[in-house]
C-alpha cells in the first residue's frame, strides 16, 4: 500500500508534475498501469530509473495510482 504523504504535500507534488515533465498525470498513471507489478518503493525506483523522475514526483504518482486503484475496487 501507499506510503503516507500529507494530502497537501501530495496535491502540491502532483500539480507540479506536468510542468516539470511535460506529461499529464493521466499519461503517467497509464505508464504505471502498464509497468511492472512491483511493491510501492520498487515502483518508485522503477519510475526514477526508467523515466528520470525526481523521488517526490515518483512517490506522488505511485501514491495517486494506488489511491485510484483502491477507489475503483470500492465501486
Amino acid at each position: 500500500m501507499s506510503q503516507v504523504l500529507s494530502e497537501e504535500t501530495h496535491r502540491n507534488l502532483l500539480s507540479r508534475i506536468p510542468h516539470c515533465t511535460g506529461r499529464e498525470i493521466s499519461d503517467w498513471l497509464r505508464t504505471v498501469e502498464d509497468g511492472p507489478a512491483l511493491r510501492f518503493e520498487e515502483k518508485v525506483s522503477w519510475l526514477r530509473s526508467e523515466h528520470d523522475l525526481a523521488y517526490g514526483h515518483a512517490k506522488a504518482l505511485i501514491h495517486e495510482y494506488d489511491l485510484r486503484r483502491a477507489a475503483r475496487k470500492l465501486l
